[in-house]
């Protein structure tokens, strides 16, 4: 749980006694290699903390082709945020494709830290927009960026990422053939 107060005192410092309150609403879970923590038409009922390991967080349309939305990473939070917040099921998935561990919490419980502790209501509105930015960032890419742009930024932003995850992932992360990111790829090197 200390990376739990670390990540939460990157924004807004904790007491001890206001920690163990917060640390009541988490849960620690062991996550699997190809494990998956959300299935397509799940009620999705948490939202995760990454600890460690690498997830994905992606649908698929009815073409059977999968479109990935994110990739997670320690201390990046991830659920299917339509389904958690309007409490419906779900239609994306999020698979581990690192294991690792997550801690998870409901909405219920963040709505109860939140009003419990003003800090804590402030840390999740920085994270939630932080979140936001970095998606219309991601869609402002996707929509008016070459494949090179892509890749460059993506590259620039996770360099730890190019190296752990199958090309074959970030390639449909960022909307191109395997063959493009390989031509990519191997202009960088």
């Amino acid at each position: 749980m200390d990376k739990l107060r670390q990540h939460i005192e990157q924004i807004t410092p904790l007491t001890d006694e206001e920690f163990e309150h917060v640390n009541t609403f988490f849960t620690l879970k062991k996550v699997r290699k190809n494990q998956y923590l959300v299935h397509e038409g799940d009620e999705t009922k948490y939202e995760y903390l990454v600890l460690s390991g690498i997830y994905k967080v992606f649908f698929v349309d009815n073409a059977g082709r999968e479109y990935i939305v994110q990739f997670a990473q320690q201390n990046w939070w991830m659920s299917d945020y339509e389904a958690f917040f309007k409490e419906k099921n779900a239609t994306m998935f999020i698979e581990c494709i690192e294991a690792g561990e997550v801690l998870y919490s409901t909405l219920a419980a963040r709505e109860k830290l939140s009003a419990d502790l003003h800090k804590m209501e402030h840390f999740f509105r920085v994270k939630l927009t932080n979140g936001y930015v970095a998606l219309q960032q991601r869609i402002r890419l996707l929509l008016s960026s070459t494949p090179q742009q892509r890749y460059e930024e993506f590259s620039k932003l996770y360099p730890e990422l190019i190296e752990q995850i199958p090309k074959k992932l970030i390639a449909e992360y960022l909307g191109v053939s395997r063959e493009t990111l390989s031509r990519l790829y191997s202009r960088d090197k």
